[in-house]
Parts: structure tokens; sequence; C-alpha cells
């Protein structure tokens, strides 16, 4: 990536939608520009998990606003993401579908684990190098993300369905501020956190930063009161609920620091903020400046870097779960990302050829990961794997792609069907089968003088004279490919 390449991050959150523009310097990114609105979609979800019209209108309007600031901005300069509140609603596909047209650019609903991952990148990139043990909290709007690691390497990191946004609107429907509201409040986010007290106990990290949200907010309250900026300690957090009690009420509460779009949340994320540090035993987390949306932008340089893409070693571990045979794996990924370039040399520059190149020999490394469960639908299986894993650094729509591209690789292309409008997709799927019927054998094949071009919707295979002679059952099998191409809206012919 070029030194003076500008980035920007979308973060749909439950409470607040944010945009961060960012210019890439030298392996860092400068802030440019900032824009946050309080949104509050986590409030708009109804009793059956639907987000009513009102909140969807407000998360177009908002995204409409993003999009004109974002014209101009290539689709590799973006990544939008969205939180729980998308995770949880059952009609988000209504909602995405226009607010991809609105913003002008895709929104990943990322699961919580990844949401964990990114939010602990955003901190730790704008913090001081350290061997420091780190715990990270990130209270939202709908969930909670607790991550412990060290350096740029998350060990640790789950997401806890517990946030300021629904705990207000639970335990504090009317803004009403009282001992036994704070008291519910309290116990019942304790007992969804209360797993994380074996993997984040004491003794498992050295310094707590808190992440965004809430602890943002707190901490500037108890910056504006005089306790020690930048950081949030039991004592301070105590006299915060103090002066929330006094107050009686959300619309009552007069205190330096806290912006008027935190107050209707603050009792929330109060609570849930007092049982962190009760259950975890903290003193004083310190408020950090990194959060999700600085994850995202991070993650976009590692992915224009192979090396770095933590989906590559998500991918090396599902295929070393499922034992896969990594010989084949490989000699599968080479050829089909031989025949890969030989389609499209003349439309890619280098950089994006070896993002192609990479996304393809993922699906090449994990096309048999079902073989543990079934030898004949192995293939079907792999795709179930992929469409239900919880793997980092990877969003929905991109497991199922990966995952359809395993199902098609051998068999029949009409399941398929819907899916074949795509032409990179339709690429890729003919490359890897191509691929998996050239190794048949589980051996080198011999690919001297073999040359892949499109021509339209026709795709041509030339073969060298006294190939067939000397490869009968490969040559079959191509001949087998032709035919099932011949029921898609392709063609594959042999020349």
């Amino acid at each position: 990536m070029n030194n003076g390449t500008l980035l920007a991050a979308v973060d749909l959150g439950s409470n607040s939608y944010r945009l961060e523009i960012g210019r890439y310097e030298g392996d860092q990114i400068h802030r440019r520009e900032y824009l946050k609105e309080t949104v509050r979609q986590g409030n708009g979800l109804d009793d059956e998990r639907n987000l009513t019209a009102e909140a969807m209108q407000r998360g177009w309007d908002c995204l409409a606003r993003f999009g004109e600031r974002l014209a101009g901005f290539k689709k590799a300069q973006v990544r939008a993401v969205a939180t729980q509140t998308l995770r949880e609603a059952r009609n988000r596909e209504t909602f995405l579908k226009r607010a991809h047209q609105v913003l002008g650019f895709p929104i990943e609903v990322i699961s919580g684990q990844e949401e964990a991952r990114l939010i602990y990148q955003g901190v730790v990139h704008l913090l001081p190098q350290s061997d420091e043990r780190r715990l990270v909290v990130d209270i939202g709007g709908r969930s909670t993300e607790i991550i412990l690691g060290q350096r740029f390497d998350p060990q640790v990191m789950e997401s806890y369905r517990v946030g300021s946004v629904a705990w207000s609107k639970k335990y504090f429907p009317q803004g009403e501020f009282t001992v036994a509201a704070f008291e519910r409040a309290k116990v019942a986010a304790k007992a969804v956190l209360d797993e994380a007290l074996g993997s984040y106990g004491p003794g498992r990290w050295d310094v707590a930063y808190g992440s965004s949200g809430t602890i943002g907010a707190v901490g500037d309250v108890l910056g504006a009161a005089g306790w020690s900026d930048g950081r949030v300690s039991r004592e301070g957090l105590e006299w915060l609920l103090e002066q929330l009690m006094a107050a009686r009420n959300a619309n009552r509460i007069r205190i330096d620091g806290l912006k008027e779009d935190r107050r209707e949340v603050i009792g929330g994320g109060v609570s849930v903020l007092l049982a962190v540090f009760e259950l975890l035993e903290i003193d004083e987390m310190q408020v950090a400046q990194g959060a999700l949306r600085h994850g995202v932008l991070y993650d976009m340089l590692d992915r224009e870097h192979g090396e770095t893409d933590i989906r590559s070693t998500t991918v090396q571990r599902l295929a070393t779960t499922f034992s896969t045979d990594a010989e084949q794996a490989r000699r599968v990924g080479q050829v089909a990302c031989d025949l890969l370039r030989q389609l499209r040399a003349n439309s890619d520059d280098a950089e994006e050829l070896a993002r192609h190149q990479r996304q393809l020999g993922w699906a090449a490394q994990l096309h048999e990961i079902g073989s543990r469960i079934s030898h004949s639908d192995y293939h079907k299986h792999g795709a179930y794997i992929l469409d239900n894993a919880d793997a980092l650094g990877f969003a929905q729509p991109e497991l199922h792609r990966l995952g359809l591209l395993i199902l098609g690789h051998r068999g029949k292309l009409r399941k398929l069907e819907a899916d074949l409008e795509d032409g990179l997709f339709v690429q890729y799927l003919l490359c890897l089968r191509l691929a998996v019927l050239l190794c048949h054998a589980r051996r080198q094949p011999d690919l001297k003088g073999l040359q892949l071009r499109a021509d339209g919707r026709q795709f041509v295979l030339t073969l060298r004279a006294d190939w067939s002679e000397y490869y009968p059952q490969s040559a079959h099998l191509l001949r087998e490919e032709v035919t099932a191409w011949q029921r898609t809206m392709w063609a594959f012919k042999l020349a």
C-alpha cells in the first residue's frame, strides 16, 4: 500500500455509528477525520428481535451522511462492520440491503470473537510497545468484549451479551436510579460474565485497559471531577455511582464531562462496569485511545500482506484441526493459482492477482476438511463446517463464499446455479475444479503445455498434442468436466 493512501472504517455499533478516516504513512495510520452519530439502534429491537422501521431509518439516515463523505473512495479503501444489534436482528438482511446502497460499500456483520480481536488490535496499535500482559475490556451497547493478550497477539477473547443500551432498557426503563435497580443490574451482569473469571481473573494480566463507549465516558467524567486523568479507579467508579443515585433519574444528571448522548445509557453502562471490576478484581483501568474502528483500519493493512493476514492463520488452523492432507492441499493450491494467473494475466496488477490467488489458495487448503466426516460427501460437509465456523478474520459472507467453492469443487454445478452470475467466483471455481481433477492421483501433475484462457463466457483449456495419450484418466475427467459446464450459462472446452 502506498504512503498517503486514505483508509476508512465504519463501525455500526448498537449505540453509535462511527466513521474513522486515516492516512497511511510509514506503517502507521494517522487520523484525518472522525465522525460519530448516536443512532441507538440497540433500543430498536422489538420482542421478536426485529429492528423497528424507526431504528432502521435512523441507521440509513446516518449511513447516507457517511456515504456522502466517502464519495470517491475505492472499495479497497473502506471497510464497514456491524456488531451485536445486527448479529441479533432477524430482519438484518432487509436493513443491510438498503444500508449498502446508501453507504455505497458492503457491510460485514462480524462475529463476537472477531469483534473482540479487532478491538484488541485497535487498542494495542495505539499503545507503546510492551511485553506486559494486557486485559482489554470494551462495554458496548449490547455486548461486552473481554480480551487477554500480549503485544499484538490476542490470546483469549470472548464477547458477552451484556451492554449499556440493553441493561439500561431492562433495568432502568424509566431512567430511575435506585439502590435496588443497580444491584439487580450488577448481579445480572455478573451472571452473564461469571464464566470470564476462569480465563481473565487476577494473576493472568498486568494492566487493564478500557476501550471506547462506556469506559471512555466514565473516564471523561472522572477526569472532569479531578480524579486521575485517563484512568478509571474503583474509588472513582463508586463516587460516580453515588452521583447517579443522588440525581435519582437520568434526566436530572448534572455532571461535568458527561455528554448528552451518554445520559440515557449511563446507568446500564456503569452497572456492567462495576460488575467487571468486582468480578475480575480490577483496582484501576486505563482508558485506551484505540477501539474497534482502529482495529478495522490496521486489519485492512494486514489483509494487503499475505504473511500478516490473520485469515491465512485461521485457514491453517482449520486445516490442522480437521487433519487434511497438507501435501495434497499444497498441490491443488499451486495448480489452481497457476491456472487463475493465466486467466487474469491481462486484468490484474501484481497486488490484485496475489490477493485473488491467496483467496483461492484458502479454498484449496480447506477443500478436504469434510473428509473426517464422510468420504463420498466430504464437499457438502466441508461447506457446512465453514458456514457454521467462528473463524477469526473472516466475515460471514466471506466464509460462505469459501464454503460455496468447497461445495462446488466436485460434482454437479446445478447446486451453485444462483452463484454463477458472479464471473470472478466462476473463475475461482473452475480453477479449483480443474486443479482437483488434475491432482486426482495425489501427485504433482504434468502441466507442461497446458494453457487456460477466457473468451467471454467461454473457457478454453489447450493441451499439448501428446498429453491425452500420456494421461488418459485425466483426459477422461477433463471431458466429463466439459459436459458438466454444458448445463450452465458458461462453457468449458478443450483444444
